[in-house]
């Protein structure tokens, strides 16, 4: 994946923190998905659509872009100038309650969102799961606490974080919390290789939150957190 295909869509409008684009790059190089125009994606908290965008244009597969914090009226004006208002179907739920199918999507993806609300175990399997095809692929990346400060995420980041620190979990953490089932055939979790680049790129924006992380840069985020990456492969049908 080119990350310079994307360039004209990156700013400080469709970023809401670090450089999802290149999260993403990360998790595409990693465990590239083959699939058809006729599979379906979720892309799971998309904030402004900016991964829908990118998902869409790399699969070629449809993409159901859902956000909680921005309206579906407001991302699928975004997906119409963009071109691809036929690719994507902007949506606008809670996650812990979907109202899709059942079974329905090949891929699922979630960018700088997971960890709002996925943290507890059981999770996954109650809320994500029914809704996913079997021999079906899971890619999250999101940030996190590095796997030597495990379980000092209140004591490191709360000047930084304050109540939301517990969000904040490390790869190894990530792999229990995701657990197990029938129907997972693998969970594979680790520290991200794009940390450096996509908080430079977030710095570098001229946003009113990306102005307030750059105090606590290098005192806190640098040499505390990561962005954790989760790949879960689903078994295939018996």
């Amino acid at each position: 994946m080119n990350i310079g295909d994307y360039k004209e869509y990156i700013s400080a409008e469709t970023m809401m923190g670090p450089n999802s684009v290149r999260i993403l790059a990360e998790l595409f190089d990693r465990y590239p998905l083959q699939l058809a125009p006729d599979d379906r994606i979720l892309d799971l908290g998309c904030g402004t659509g900016l991964t829908s965008l990118v998902i869409a244009k790399e699969t070629g597969a449809k993409v159901f872009a859902n956000d909680l914090w921005v309206s579906a009226e407001e991302n699928g004006r975004r997906f119409v100038e963009w071109g691809v208002g036929e690719l994507i179907t902007p949506v606008c739920e809670d996650a812990n309650d979907l109202h899709f199918e059942k079974n329905q999507f090949r891929a699922l993806i979630s960018i700088d969102s997971y960890h709002y609300f996925a943290g507890s175990k059981g999770f996954f399997q109650e809320k994500i799961l029914p809704f996913m095809k079997d021999d079906g692929v899971v890619l999250i990346g999101i940030p996190g606490l590095k796997d030597e400060y495990t379980g000092r995420a209140k004591e490191l980041l709360s000047d930084w974080l304050g109540e939301d620190a517990y969000m904040f979990k490390s790869p190894k953490l990530w792999k229990e919390i995701i657990g197990s089932s029938n129907r997972i055939e693998s969970v594979n979790t680790w520290e991200m290789d794009c940390f450096s680049k996509a908080w430079d790129d977030w710095l570098a924006a001229n946003n009113e939150f990306a102005l307030g992380d750059r105090q606590y840069f290098d005192t806190v985020i640098k040499p505390y957190t990561c962005f954790v990456g989760i790949y879960i492969r689903l078994k295939q049908a018996l």
